[in-house]
């Protein structure tokens, strides 16, 4: 039986432990759309970004950790006024057991904007979609000098401020 997900805010010291989630996410769930290469890339090394510098980027903005079990299931992050909802990562094993979905319905909520923008993946596109986001163009983006391929999407919020 999966436990329940539940959502805190990000703290100073789950950076280690996000950034290593966000690694092994990237290098396995993300394998199906990108080239070891592109993974590289991406995600260097489970050790990377730096702890400092990946805890000052949460800062700021309305940062949110999942958990289930007693173990970090997820994560995820939106800049309230301008509505850029930058991460969302989500273990390898807690794939399509309603993490991205809670997570994504929360940071949604903290929005101070009429709708909501982000740079999708290959692999997170059908996500998003289902959200009620629509596709606004493909982009290109330089991680490291490799080319990946990723979506600028949007979705207008219903309540918004």
């Amino acid at each position: 039986m999966a436990h329940p997900i539940t959502l805190r805010p990000y703290q100073p010291g789950d950076g280690p432990l996000l950034a290593a989630l966000f690694y092994e996410t990237v290098h396995t769930v993300n394998a199906r759309d990108y080239t070891p290469a592109q993974l590289q890339a991406w995600a260097p090394s489970p050790e990377a970004p730096d702890p400092e510098a990946w805890d000052r980027s949460f800062q700021g903005r309305r940062a949110l950790v999942a958990e289930a079990g007693g173990q970090i299931a997820g994560f995820g992050d939106l800049d309230p006024k301008t509505g850029c909802l930058d991460r969302l990562y989500v273990h390898k094993d807690r794939q399509g057991q309603g993490v991205a979905s809670a997570l994504c319905a929360a940071l949604e909520a903290a929005a101070r904007t009429d709708r909501v923008h982000t740079y999708a993946s290959l692999t997170a596109r059908s996500f998003f979609l289902r959200r009620g986001y629509r596709l606004l163009r493909e982009n290109q983006v330089e991680r490291r000098g490799v080319l990946l391929t990723n979506f600028l999407m949007e979705k207008n919020l219903p309540d918004s401020p």
